[in-house]
């Protein structure tokens, strides 16, 4: 990978567990992630803790997800807790190779009873001492919930992020009308980074049958040279979405 050069992907992970929940698979994704060796990792449904689940889950990490994952070569990260129930929570997380310079977790849901949130931080490329604004989401299954959360990310990026700063919004945005696709080109600018290169959104759900184009790489400021569907054998044994990764020159 060239200095110039940042690669980034996005996956919901579903807790660590397979389809159907029948195996926990989080060594395997790890593994899977590694081999991938992207920059910037955009994660969502990391499972920050389950009690239950830690004492009756083969290889269930004694780390937090968070680190047992960032420890195959990101050294910085940052976790936000987007759902809490009796059991513990879970929520979005950022895996980078680069210093986060700051992250914030900011709660977007409408209503109590569908907890979620978007996380903001700031990542310095070394390199090119270019600070890269990047947000992990993680929108809800409701079309007035999502319009509502899109709303928050727009004032968001309106007053967090200048104009000029290179920005990656990414996650799983359960959009598959296309509506939000809409709202972020004409308000804040921003391109999905599959559109521009391939003319349509990737379809990345559900993973034995892709049809639904949920999770998207959001830009501005940057230039995409690549993006594509890691949808190949071993990937669709693991989480119930499909991952997608993209490479920018800075």
């Amino acid at each position: 990978m060239s200095k110039n050069q940042l690669r980034v992907l996005t996956y919901n992970i579903h807790k660590g567990f397979n389809i159907g929940n029948r195996r926990f698979v989080l060594d395997q994704i790890r593994d899977a992630l590694i081999y991938d060796d992207a920059d910037l990792l955009f994660l969502q449904e990391m499972q920050g803790q389950h009690n239950q689940h830690e004492k009756k889950v083969l290889n269930w990490p004694e780390s937090s997800q968070s680190e047992f994952l960032a420890d195959g070569g990101w050294p910085h990260y940052a976790y936000g807790k987007n759902a809490i129930y009796n059991k513990g929570h879970h929520g979005n997380a950022i895996l980078s190779k680069y210093p986060l310079e700051f992250w914030e977790n900011i709660n977007v849901s409408p209503y109590p009873w569908a907890s979620r949130s978007l996380l903001h931080g700031i990542v310095r490329i070394p390199e090119s001492n270019k600070a890269v604004h990047i947000v992990c989401i993680h929108f809800g299954l409701m079309g007035t919930e999502r319009r509502r959360q899109a709303e928050i990310l727009c004032k968001r990026i309106d007053s967090h992020v200048p104009h000029d700063a290179p920005l990656i919004v990414a996650g799983d945005f359960n959009d598959w009308m296309g509506l939000i696709h809409r709202h972020f080109h004409d308000d804040l600018e921003l391109k999905e980074v599959f559109h521009v290169i391939h003319g349509r959104h990737a379809r990345t759900f559900p993973v034995w049958m892709p049809l639904l184009p949920m999770d998207r790489i959001y830009y501005r400021g940057l230039e995409p040279t690549s993006c594509k569907r890691l949808g190949h054998l071993s990937w669709r044994s693991l989480s119930d979405h499909i991952p997608l990764s993209a490479t920018f020159q800075l």
